[in-house]
């Protein structure tokens, strides 16, 4: 069966059936490759007799079935990329890693060269994450923490995120808190300033070298390592848990998200869960905005995880 939409000429041919009773009796006079979309799609069988009408919400199912299992399959390669990848990531690492400067820090410049060094260090990072991240968070920065940052929580690790107020009111990042929080990431709001940092098992620290936000002194001195985390302690100790109330999903919702990631269709969980097909779609809006997810396939995979009721 084939995956992308019917032709203009397959639509007219298929109203042509249902305006024949459903049936094409053969000869059939219609563009053959129209005939044969319809065919391959599911949406005519053929009968001894020639061709009949199928129902599109079968053939829809059917299509929708074989593309989520085409996307599990492929979901399933993502997460086992890493291990295959590891022999040459461990290379790379040899080779490339930058050593520590005589005063116990280096210095990066430009954003992708931090960027880069950051996804390192999370890669590596095996017990804790410690992230202050005061003021507005930047939208490609965030897509890349939010799949890095599952993958440390699911291997085990702990997140513990501090925001101001002015962070969460923006949409991508309340979505970004909300799924950290819904994977176990502890999350608390600061009403008052504080400097931006990350720390990694309490060994590296990564602050900003200048107010531009283009470059970055990582630190592996462990005494200012050690003062580093004693101010986030302190801040995090006056900050006040994140209010999940507001933007958490029904509980109805959040079965739906993981009926999803399981590759279930939107009618076959309407009817494992007794609801009506609109029903469904409207709890799939609100978590698509939740999570910020364009398509129900980075729904599934956001979803992807949790565990079923």
């Amino acid at each position: 069966m084939t995956a992308d939409e019917p032709t203009p000429a397959e639509r007219n041919l298929y109203l042509s059936a249902l305006a024949g009773g459903g049936r094409l009796a053969p000869p059939p006079t219609a563009d053959p490759a129209a005939l044969a979309g319809l065919v391959g799609r599911g949406l005519l069988a053929r009968t001894a007799n020639g061709c009949t009408a199928v129902d599109p919400r079968t053939a829809g199912d059917r299509l929708t079935a074989e593309l989520c299992t085409e996307a599990t399959g492929l979901l399933l390669r993502a997460e086992h990329l890493p291990e295959v990848l590891a022999p040459l990531t461990a290379a790379y690492d040899d080779a490339h890693r930058p050593a520590p400067a005589v005063n116990g820090s280096s210095r990066v410049e430009g954003r992708a060269g931090i960027r880069q060094r950051i996804s390192e260090l999370i890669s590596d990072c095996g017990d804790e994450l410690l992230a202050a991240q005061p003021g507005r968070r930047p939208i490609e920065g965030l897509r890349m923490a939010s799949v890095q940052d599952l993958a440390l929580l699911r291997r085990g690790g702990a997140i513990r995120t501090l925001y101001q107020p002015v962070a969460l009111a923006d949409r991508a990042v309340a979505g970004h808190a909300a799924l950290m929080a819904g994977y176990g990431s502890q999350i608390r709001v600061l009403h008052e300033p504080y400097p931006r940092m990350l720390v990694f098992d309490r060994t590296v620290a990564v602050i900003p070298d200048a107010a531009d936000g283009i470059s970055a002194v990582f630190v592996h001195n462990p005494a200012t390592v050690a003062f580093l985390v004693s101010l986030f302690e302190r801040d995090w100790a006056r900050a006040c848990a994140l209010d999940r109330s507001a933007g958490a999903p029904h509980p109805t919702a959040t079965r739906i998200g993981r009926l999803l990631a399981r590759g279930l269709t939107q009618r076959a969980i309407a009817t494992r869960l007794g609801l009506s097909e609109r029903s469904v779609a409207g709890h799939i809006a609100r978590l698509r905005e939740l999570h910020d997810a364009e398509t129900l396939f980075q729904l599934g995979w956001r979803m992807r995880g949790a565990r079923d009721d």
